[in-house]
């Protein structure tokens, strides 16, 4: 028989799971809290692409581009917007609500290779896809070696 050791923070988080699994993860708690205001946090995927680009995806569905506001400042990235319910359908009508609505903000830090002069943002098929150049001086070069002798 295997010797099992307790732990109980591993037990701890597990409950902590089960429980956050009962409340629709309601009450989770993640690394990017303090940079998250709203009714609602629409999730967020950043990369780096070949070109050597910072690139933002954000899921907004059904939202429209002007409901939409991009800001930056003091190397802070903002994006802030609001998704509202159809208003077509009253609240007694529904039977079941699980989309989250409401206004929403996320900021994000930018490193200072950003080039801020040549941010762009795309807005298609519900997500928004911000990209951030480095500057030219930041990128990777190589560098040839020189052999005297």
């Amino acid at each position: 028989m295997a010797i099992v050791r307790l732990d109980p923070f591993r037990e701890l988080a597990a409950m902590q799971d089960r429980i956050n699994r009962i409340f629709g993860d309601t009450y989770r708690r993640t690394d990017d809290d303090l940079l998250m205001r709203g009714d609602w946090i629409p999730p967020v995927d950043i990369f780096e692409n070949d070109r050597h680009e910072l690139v933002l995806t954000a899921e907004l569905p059904g939202m429209t581009r002007e409901a939409i506001d991009i800001r930056l400042e003091n190397n802070m990235l903002t994006i802030r917007g609001e998704r509202r319910k159809a208003t077509d359908t009253k609240d007694e009508q529904f039977h079941r609500v699980e989309r989250a609505y409401g206004a929403f903000s996320r900021s994000f830090a930018l490193p200072a290779t950003v080039d801020v002069n040549r941010v762009a943002a795309d807005y298609k098929d519900g997500v928004l896809t911000v990209t951030l150049p480095t500057r030219e001086e930041s990128k990777p070069r190589q560098i040839q070696v020189q052999v005297n002798g």
